[in-house]
This record gives C-alpha cells, sequence and structure tokens, in this order.
C-alpha cells in the first residue's frame, strides 16, 4: 500500500489547489528489512533539529553516538550494542539505553535513501541512510 504524500500546488485562473499525490513507500521486512540497514549508517532526525547516527554492522553490533548533540548531559553518548530482525521489525538492545531493554522498529523505506520508523511505543520519526 502506498502511504507517503507529496504535495504539489497548482494554480489554476489564480487559484492555488493543494493536490496530493501517493509516492511509494514501500513497509520492509524480514531479509529485505535486513538488507537495507546491513552495514549501513542511519542518521535519526531529531526535534532538536540535528542528525543522531546509528551504524549498522554486519556482525550485528549497532554503534549510537549522540556526542554531538550534547546527549552526555542526559545518558552515555555513545554506546555500543546489538541488531536483529524480527519478523517485520528491526530490534536492539544497548547496554544501558532504554534501561537495557529491547526495543523494536517498523521500517518503511521512503526512497532510495530515506526511511520512516516507528517504535513498539508509538513513537515515530524519520531517518535518512548511507551506506
Amino acid at each position: 500500500m502506498f502511504a507517503r504524500f507529496s504535495t504539489f500546488i497548482l494554480a489554476v485562473a489564480g487559484v492555488s489547489v493543494l493536490i496530493a499525490t501517493s509516492a511509494r513507500a514501500e513497509p520492509l521486512a524480514g531479509s529485505e528489512l535486513k538488507n537495507f540497514v546491513n552495514g549501513k549508517r542511519i542518521y535519526l532526525a531529531t526535534p532538536f533539529g540535528g542528525e543522531f547516527p546509528l551504524t549498522y554492522k554486519r556482525s550485528g553490533a549497532v554503534t549510537g553516538d549522540g556526542t554531538a548533540l550534547g546527549l552526555g548531559k542526559f545518558l552515555a553518548p555513545r554506546e555500543t550494542g546489538r541488531w536483529w530482525i524480527k519478523g517485520g521489525n528491526l530490534c536492539q538492545q544497548w547496554p544501558s539505553w532504554y534501561d537495557g531493554k529491547p526495543t523494536c522498529f517498523q521500517i518503511t523505506k521512503t526512497g532510495d535513501k530515506s526511511l520512516d520508523w516507528v517504535r513498539q511505543d508509538g513513537r515515530r520519526g524519520t531517518a535518512r541512510i548511507e551506506g
């Protein structure tokens, strides 16, 4: 199902009309999801205007680094945990982040280098991917 929309403005006789057209959004699961993140760096957009990088290594390790965002005041700014795919979700577990509990996300590919994520508690966001 297509879930993402692009917006275009059409000016006709001096009247602006907003037209929403669907762009391809592709929910990922299983091996397709694993191949999408495996060996890549994902930059989560933050509400502060910066990005939070997560590096998903082929070994199953994931490293997050919030040093540039100044997160050292609130938590360990850099941590390495593990990641895995469970059905339609990307899951990860950190030594201290999220109190060491596993968290899982639904990932929707919104472009060659972009994705939307929804965490199991309903929080959501966007990210770009490289690698």
